[in-house]
């Protein structure tokens, strides 16, 4: 196992979503912005990997999330966005400055609201299968 393409595949990930037309003048962040950002936003989060080598040769599971948070009153606004970034996401062909992504695919989400609810989260997590 190698946690090698880690860091191509969060660049992907970054370039497929700063790419999408539906997420045009959404912000993409990796880290919270100072002071916990406002508006709209989209945040690339935690990941946990694990080992997918056969006899063929390397590779890993990589589990990350990718959140949307909001302040817009109501869940529609950050739906609205979660949906463009699932879409920009699932089965999407990244092409990888490492390695070669076999598969990305959506696992899960959870919605929530934060802060006495003046803000919204919607945590995605999708599943990417790698070789190295």
């Amino acid at each position: 196992m190698s946690y090698g393409v880690a860091a191509a595949l969060q660049a992907a990930v970054y370039q497929r979503l700063a790419g999408t037309g539906a997420l045009a003048g959404v912000p993409i962040h990796d880290a919270i912005p100072p002071g916990g950002g406002s508006g709209t936003y989209v945040l690339l989060g935690p990941e946990e990997v694990s080992d997918q080598s056969d006899k063929s040769g390397g590779g890993a599971e990589h589990r990350f999330v990718v959140s949307v948070i909001s302040d817009a009153e109501g869940f529609l606004a950050a739906k609205a966005v979660a949906a463009a970034v699932s879409d920009a996401l699932v089965d999407a062909a990244l092409t990888l400055g490492r390695g070669r992504l076999v598969g990305l695919h959506f696992l899960r989400a959870v919605a929530k609201r934060r802060d006495a609810g003046a803000v919204r989260r919607i945590d995605l997590t999708f599943r990417a299968r790698v070789e190295d």
